[in-house]
């Protein structure tokens, strides 16, 4: 999880981004349509950011940060922060600081139409995603076809009683690139006998699989599902992590020799005996699953390796399809204030740990922090691997998550080390107007987490 300061030095960044923009370029009229990677994708409306124009912006950004002016808060305002940044008035969802010396180092970056704004929250050289900015543009498009600008147009679909009419149009899209993606995979069907899924914490991966599934069975192939939780070394062989606890998350936690042997063995088409792991026990037990890939059969593998070019490297990467899968909701409050995709996980993982664990919101909250170190090492470094993305976020979700979390989030005590980002959450929550959930699909991705769900979890 970004930490309170991180989180504050970026509104404060974007504070002042919004700053210098509206300075140099007083009648262009910046957005900011989504966050990518530790950065966010930035375009001005109606013209292309040269690379001149990306290099003034940062010149003047800079220059605004070292002239250390500070910003006034002008006090809350219904959901909304107000902010007197040098003269130029305004809002953001989060709390800034009112230093902009406190701020760290950044840098722009040249990205056809915009740039991006990089927060340099690591050491690491930015590589810009193109297949995770293509897919984000895709869903950006189908946004504008359905004349939806932000969450005040969804708010008045709710409002106005149509709020079946959005579900069935944004559960089709679904629906439309799972059926697509079955149907490439079809394409390759001499030669894919693997299908690999990957996608960070509660992005839907489950769900998703079963109803993959479905779509290849309609297009005559056999899909069988395998588990790399199974191929767990036994507990007590699990590499520690830099804290010296159990790291689950680690490719070296799986028995990656054993998973090679038989993924070439079934590619052969021989008989297995996959293992099970028993998770009581931490240990793998003897007797396992047998398992065989016939002509017609496809293998369906599911984890947060699945896409590290380490994980299989005994096998020929011509025989797997990739996909990866994310909750990349990119519904924003204005052009403005966005609605960061870690988020809106955030609360799917807490209403889902609540309803299927028992977990109390503290102790999500709690485990975020490991969660979203385990994604940056595992997860997102991969995602460009992947043959075919898929957004699993639905323009409704936050509406019809809302009425789940709120009373949730609304327990977490005052004096918990947790509070601040409880509130955080609530304020966020209330940007969008609550929805009954009775229309919502027995299908649908959402239903994994709030349950009624029609496939096994």
């Amino acid at each position: 999880m970004a930490t309170d300061y991180m989180r504050m030095y970026r509104q404060t960044l974007q504070l002042g981004l919004i700053k210098v923009v509206k300075d140099l370029f007083p009648d262009e009229r910046l957005k900011i349509p989504y966050s990518i990677l530790d950065g966010i994708f930035c375009e001005l409306s109606g013209s292309v950011v040269s690379p001149r124009e990306v290099q003034l912006i940062q010149s003047k950004l800079l220059e605004w940060k070292q002239q250390n002016k500070a910003i006034e808060f002008l006090g809350k305002e219904g959901n909304f922060y107000n902010y007197n940044v040098d003269g130029t008035i305004i809002k953001g969802i989060y709390p800034a600081f009112k230093d902009p010396s406190a701020i760290k180092e950044f840098e722009m970056i040249d990205f056809l139409p915009g740039f991006i704004l990089h927060f340099m929250d690591d050491s690491e050289d930015f590589i810009p995603p193109e297949q995770l900015s293509a897919t984000y543009s895709e869903t950006q498009r189908w946004l504008e076809n359905l004349h939806l600008d932000g969450v005040e147009g969804v708010n008045n679909y709710i409002k106005e009683g149509r709020s079946r009419e959005l579900i069935n149009v944004a559960e089709a899209l679904h629906e439309k690139k799972i059926s697509n993606i079955a149907d490439m995979i079809l394409e390759h069907q001499r030669t894919v006998r693997i299908i690999l899924i990957s996608g960070p914490s509660s992005s839907g991966k489950t769900t998703f699989s079963q109803r993959l599934a479905t779509q290849l069975k309609v297009n005559g192939l056999k899909p069988i599902s395998l588990s790399l939780d199974n191929y767990f070394v036994n507990r007590d062989e699990t590499p520690l992590d830099e804290f010296g606890q159990i790291d689950f998350d680690a490719l070296e936690a799986l028995d990656l020799q054993l998973l090679n042997e038989q993924m070439v063995q079934l590619i052969k088409g021989e008989s297995v005996e996959t293992p099970i792991y028993n998770f009581k026990t931490g240990k793998r037990e003897v007797h396992g699953n047998r398992l065989q890939l016939k002509f017609d059969d496809i293998l369906i593998v599911e984890g947060i390796h699945a896409l590290n070019p380490n994980l299989l490297t005994s096998i020929n990467r011509n025989y797997f399809f990739n996909i990866y899968i994310s909750a990349l909701f990119q519904l924003n409050v204005d052009n403005y204030n966005r609605v960061p995709t870690t988020e809106a996980r955030l609360i799917r993982r807490i209403i889902r740990d609540e309803q299927f664990r028992g977990f109390q919101p503290e102790r999500t909250l709690n485990q975020w922090a490991s969660v979203r170190r385990g994604e940056s090492f595992n997860v997102f470094k991969y995602q460009e691997e992947a043959n075919v993305m898929f957004n699993s976020s639905l323009l409704f979700e936050l509406n019809a998550l809302r009425p789940f979390a709120e009373p949730l989030l609304k327990n977490v005590p005052t004096e918990s080390e947790h509070y601040l980002a409880a509130e955080r959450l609530l304020n966020l929550l209330s940007f969008f107007e609550p929805m009954d959930i009775e229309k919502v699909p027995f299908t649908s991705i959402l239903r994994e987490f709030i349950g009624g769900c029609v496939y096994e979890h």
